[in-house]
């Protein structure tokens, strides 16, 4: 559990996980990938944080060793979404702590 409240405990880190609960919403069309049941370009998540792409990459691979969210390779691109399953826990173990 300590990994996870780490993981969400920066506002660029808890901002991804806002965009990617719904990426339709908050992302344009990709070339490469769907944006529900892909997910989202590394790319436009750094776009969007107005960060370099590596500055972005390691909040994403905090959040990846957290379990809170999942990369997929397609192409050379990396594309990131939500594992609900995990972060529902998180919440679950948050809820029951406080």
């Amino acid at each position: 559990m300590l990994s996870e409240l780490r993981a969400v405990a920066s506002e660029p880190r808890l901002m991804i996980l806002r965009w990617l609960k719904d990426p339709v919403a908050h992302f344009p069309a990709q070339v490469d990938g769907d944006l529900v049941t892909d997910g989202v370009c590394g790319r436009s998540i750094a776009a969007k944080l107005g960060m370099t792409q590596p500055s972005a990459t390691g909040h994403l691979k905090i959040l990846e060793r957290a379990g809170l969210i999942r990369g997929k390779r397609i192409r050379q691109w990396v594309f990131y979404r939500r594992d609900e399953e995990r972060i529902a826990r998180l919440k679950r173990m948050i809820e029951g702590e406080l």
